[in-house]
């Protein structure tokens, strides 16, 4: 099987995102002091910085398709801009859409899309180059832990993901339609079920 392109596709900016959607917007924000408050185009860019590339990360994983995961990401973005005001809290507003746009793509293609992707997209995957012997070795562990994700249920799959990338208790609620208060034990089981299965695989049965 062919690699995966690890090339992230190119996606919208901020200012792109304001100017093809609000044709209206000049750009010309007026000059505040530091003291007052920041305009919505400004509290968005910040939000776009800090949430884009993990937001891209969960759903690249999930879908197995970094061109899918950067239109469902930047979607959900775009949706947050024409809103024009911030949510209370922006990440678990952001994923949640994102998710139920993962769902819709999902069944509108019906078929099942991988949970794993080989390697994180370039721009987001910077890690140096491994040794020949450690390409090897880390190829086979992608391949045991893509396997053991494919057995878990998809609730499993996403805390999961979602607990790697930091987010926090409330957004993964809101993104696993969870009570925030159950979340510590449903990713505690995901954890055993996923070390249950990885011991199973490494035992081949």
């Amino acid at each position: 099987m062919g690699e995966r392109t690890t090339e992230r596709p190119e996606v919208m900016e901020p200012r792109e995102i304001a100017e093809r959607h609000f044709p209206d917007w000049t750009g010309d924000e007026p000059a505040t002091p530091a003291a007052m408050p920041r305009t919505f185009h400004e509290a968005f860019v910040e939000v776009f910085h800090a949430q884009f590339e993990r937001l891209f990360r969960v759903f690249d994983r999930l879908s197995g398709d970094p061109e899918l995961a950067a239109d469902l990401v930047q979607e959900a973005f775009i949706r947050l801009y024409r809103r024009g005001a911030l949510p209370d809290t922006p990440p678990s507003w952001l994923l949640t859409v994102a998710m139920n746009l993962f769902r819709n793509a999902r069944t509108r293609r019906s078929r099942r899309l991988a949970l794993l992707t080989r390697e994180r997209a370039a721009g987001v995957h910077s890690d140096p180059l491994p040794a020949p012997d450690a390409v090897v070795e880390s190829e086979e562990s992608r391949r045991r832990v893509r396997a053991v994700m494919d057995r878990l249920s998809d609730r499993d799959r996403r805390l999961l993901l979602l607990s790697v990338e930091g987010f926090s208790y409330r957004d993964i609620a809101a993104a696993a339609g969870v009570r925030e208060s159950s979340v510590g034990v449903f990713i505690a089981r995901a954890r055993q079920a996923f070390r249950k299965a990885y011991e199973d695989a490494a035992d081949g049965s």
